[in-house]
């Protein structure tokens, strides 16, 4: 029989989760040729090598290990990517969403009738139950008003993470996509360059059935960011964005550090001016380590320290090329205010490019 689906399901830490969830697609699709593909952010208990053992006993599931890679994002990317199948669906391996919706979903592409099927938390027939509180499940429905207006995309749940949809599409659209966070439907309809018929399935969002969730705080960041990347990020890069606003944020940093020693506290200026400068810096590594390079978040005390002394190292080399080019400038005539911000528009450049090769590794 001809492979018809590829389920893709990126994974950290949901090792236990995963034999109950093949049974369940197994249980689900009868006679459907299918693949799961395991897509793990080289998770620490095993995930990985769990879907190996697997893979020995039904070579129906596949695994990609990523080393160094980290998002859900753009864990689904690769994965439907790196199907033969003409079909792929996306869904959590945590048991949240019920692999019973995959025939019906799969009947209504394979029919014609849509473009994309996408369980929806919120239609008619479906619960969002498994939301850990009534907080967050406001904050879900609120993330999908913001994403139907300033995307233009009318859906109950454009934030859902269970959808299916031809692989040919999703290669097609893959270069488009930005793999920042963890809604990559958002950004695979948004990148479209025209309009996806969609077509919704409701869920019963059930709760978790082993492990704890993966979702922190940064994720309604996450969220911002991408629609940020899909309207803005074509002039200004995502990431230099992110990193200039924490640059940004650090100044206000300094110069509260700063009032608080030198005004305050009546220490003369340059003690001041270090300690501000050390305050800023640290916060700064923190912010970014936190948000801006999420995806290669620096753990552990030890690679926190190396990283930190990095960025510092890094940070000072910017300032003295920040002081060099606004002193060229100004000692050429050019006002003193446009001088000054092409130094730091310079210092920015240089002390992101650094920071992304030498402290997070990455452009």
């Amino acid at each position: 029989m001809t492979l018809r689906l590829a389920i893709v399901l990126p994974t950290l830490e949901e090792r236990d989760n995963l034999a109950p969830l093949i049974a369940r697609i197994t249980a689900a699709l009868g006679d459907v040729e299918w693949e799961a593909i395991v897509v793990d952010d080289d998770s620490a208990d095993g995930t990985a090598d769990e879907a190996r053992r697997l893979g020995l006993v039904d070579p129906r599931v596949r695994v990609i290990q990523r080393i160094g890679r980290r998002g859900l994002a753009s864990a689904a990317i690769e994965g439907m990517c790196a199907t033969a199948a003409p079909l792929v669906a996306v869904m959590d391996a945590d048991h949240q969403h019920d692999p019973a919706l995959l025939p019906a979903m799969l009947a209504a592409v394979e029919r014609g009738e849509c473009d994309v099927a996408v369980a929806s938390r919120f239609i008619a027939g479906a619960s969002a139950q498994g939301l850990a509180s009534a907080r967050r499940e406001r904050g879900s429905r609120l993330a999908n008003r913001i994403a139907r207006r300033m995307v233009g995309i009318e859906l109950s749940d454009p934030m859902s993470g269970f959808f299916l949809l031809p692989a040919a599409t999703a290669r097609r659209l893959a270069p488009r996509l930005s793999g920042i966070g963890f809604k990559i439907l958002l950004d695979l309809l948004a990148s479209a360059p025209g309009s996806l018929r969609v077509r919704e399935f409701p869920l019963a969002f059930a709760a978790r059935r082993t492990g704890e969730s993966k979702l922190d705080r940064a994720v309604a960041f996450d969220f911002l960011v991408g629609l940020y990347d899909k309207t803005l990020g074509r002039l200004i890069p995502t990431r230099f964005a992110l990193f200039g606003t924490v640059g940004g944020l650090g100044v206000l940093v300094h110069v509260a550090v700063l009032a608080l020693v030198f005004r305050g506290l009546g220490t003369t200026f340059v003690p001041a001016q270090a300690l501000a400068t050390f305050a800023a810096m640290t916060f700064n590594f923190w912010l970014n380590n936190w948000l801006t390079y999420r995806d290669r978040r620096l753990r552990g005390a030890r690679a926190l320290m190396r990283g930190w002394a990095g960025f510092c190292a890094t940070c000072a080399i910017g300032a003295v090329a920040n002081v060099a080019v606004a002193g060229l400038l100004a000692g050429r005539g050019i006002h003193w205010l446009l001088a000054a911000m092409a130094g730091i528009l310079v210092g920015a450049v240089w002390n992101y490019a650094l920071s992304s090769r030498f402290v997070w590794g990455r452009y």
